[in-house]
């Protein structure tokens, strides 16, 4: 049987910051591209993965679409971050970018390339410019959200550090110099270069037309952004009437909205659609994180009638192998978009088969419960990571909760693990329960093989539930790694 589960495109794929688009009858996703176990952000070329919309249970590969190389850029800036693409009014796709070298020394110029289908081999267009020609660079031109608006072509982007709120006038001046690499007198002029902004473009795709708005408060303090407030990852969708400004907040880890009934100005917060770590879903607290976050980047699409968000995940102890997930969301009768929960059903449709053997790693929850925010190479923690070509989970501690959601049921009798120890010899036992809270329908021994083996439990009496969440708690000594669950 067919399923689908998160991440949702193949275990040795790396696409974050997804924006994904409905062209024709079929859903492509446009992202960065990490390497698995990489040394950087964005290090590979860019590649397009597409589903039909009426089957988002199988994702094509439609290879390379762009390379990095194509870039005239490229020999200074050798990676290609976050990009959008957008279907011109006469027919072709564009495709807009930033070049960098290592997190955040970017070029901060956005980049254009062409191509007549959404996922052929595009080629390198040119520079966002002025009317005059010059390049376009009046503020911080970072991750390109770009819209077609009934014939209006609207580029919205930018990057907000709290230097202004945080520190003295001057001291954010230097700050700005040093981190943008502009003049004093470019970051003072107008009402500075940090935050969200839009601009109009040409037919041509390239030419900024008019002035560029900013579309959110310079200054967040007392407004009801404030504890979300923007720093990067701008992507607008327009829902009936009403606009979506969909970022990423300086909380970095989760994605937010701000709804207005114009495209450049009147926005006001609208809420969070998702955290990496469910931090805020049903008011959990960010010591609570049931994953270890880091920066979160995505959009909301309609699909086939249904609306989803994708975002990424974070494996290995760095942010720079980051992995694509996507869950279904709904809209209330007043606009609002509740925050929803991380899943490993994903696009599925609903909870999984609880039959056969599964990944370890499409776990949705994996916390010992004090995971960090952000990089954590010099810790040691359960994480998702790529050992000598295997996929596992890594670090498996005392404490060490693993979580599936969801699963169905309807005779389950055996559960089992693949699993194998470490030079810290493990030693104990592995709970398995469908609710937290609860008692465990069965124990695991941990042992501490050092070759793959198989641990069975065997249910006393056979598990049928139409949908349950599914988690391990080790309790023991040393550490192990998983790379499988089994259910018979």
């Amino acid at each position: 049987m067919k399923q689908a589960f998160n991440p949702y495109l193949p275990l040795d794929e790396y696409i974050p910051d997804g924006e994904p688009h409905v062209f024709g009858d079929r859903v492509y996703v446009y992202g960065s591209h990490d390497k698995e176990n990489g040394e950087a952000f964005c290090m590979l070329d860019y590649v397009c993965y597409s589903a039909s919309i009426y089957d988002l249970k199988g994702w094509q590969y439609e290879g390379v679409i762009y390379r990095a190389r194509q870039d005239p850029l490229f020999e200074k800036f050798p990676y290609m971050f976050a990009p959008d693409v957008v279907r011109g009014n006469d027919g072709r796709y564009y495709l807009y970018y930033s070049m960098a070298e290592i997190y955040p020394n970017c070029s901060y110029i956005m980049s254009v390339a062409v191509c007549d289908t959404p996922a052929g081999e595009f080629e390198f267009l040119g520079y966002v410019k002025n009317e005059d020609g010059t390049l376009f660079t009046e503020k911080i031109i970072f991750d390109p959200g770009v819209i077609n608006d009934d014939g209006i072509i609207r580029l919205y982007f930018g990057m907000r550090w709290d230097f202004e709120e945080q520190l003295s006038y001057e001291d954010a001046i230097c700050e700005q110099m040093k981190m943008f690499s502009r003049s004093h007198e470019e970051i003072e002029a107008g009402d500075g270069v940090m935050g969200a902004f839009m601009v109009e473009l040409c037919p041509d795709m390239l030419t900024v037309k008019g002035q560029v708005k900013r579309i959110l408060p310079r200054y967040f303090r007392g407004t009801d952004f404030e504890g979300h407030e923007f720093f990067e990852a701008s992507s607008m969708r327009k829902v009936g009437e009403k606009y979506y400004f969909i970022y990423s907040t300086f909380n970095n880890h989760e994605l937010a909205y701000a709804t207005s009934d114009y495209p450049d100005r009147g926005f006001k917060f609208g809420g969070v659609i998702v955290s990496n770590g469910d931090i805020g879903y049903n008011g959990r607290l960010p010591e609570d994180k049931l994953m270890r976050t880091g920066n979160n980047h995505g959009s909301i699409e309609l699909i086939n009638g249904k609306w989803y968000v994708f975002y990424h995940r974070h494996t290995t102890k760095t942010e720079l192998s980051r992995q694509g997930c996507a869950e279904e969301i709904h809209f209330l009768q007043n606009g609002k978009i509740p925050q929803v929960e991380i899943t490993s059903c994903g696009l599925n449709g609903g909870a999984l088969v609880g039959l056969g053997t599964y990944p370890s790693i499409i776990c949705c929850n994996l916390t010992n419960g004090k995971m960090p925010q952000g990089q954590c190479v010099n810790q040691t923690l359960p994480h998702i990571i790529c050992k000598n070509g295997e996929r596992i989970i890594s670090e498996i501690g005392d404490s060490t909760i693993i979580g599936y959601k969801y699963f169905r049921f309807s005779s389950l009798r055996k559960i089992g693990i693949k699993y194998r120890g470490g030079e810290a010899k493990p030693k104990g036992k592995l709970q398995v329960l469908t609710d937290l809270n609860g008692d465990a329908i069965c124990e695991l021994e941990i042992a501490s093989p050092s070759e793959w083996t198989i641990s069975y439990a065997t249910l006393d009496f056979p598990l049928t539930v139409s949908s349950a969440p599914l988690f391990f708690k080790y309790t023991g000594e040393g550490l192990f790694d998983l790379i499988e669950i089994i259910f018979e």
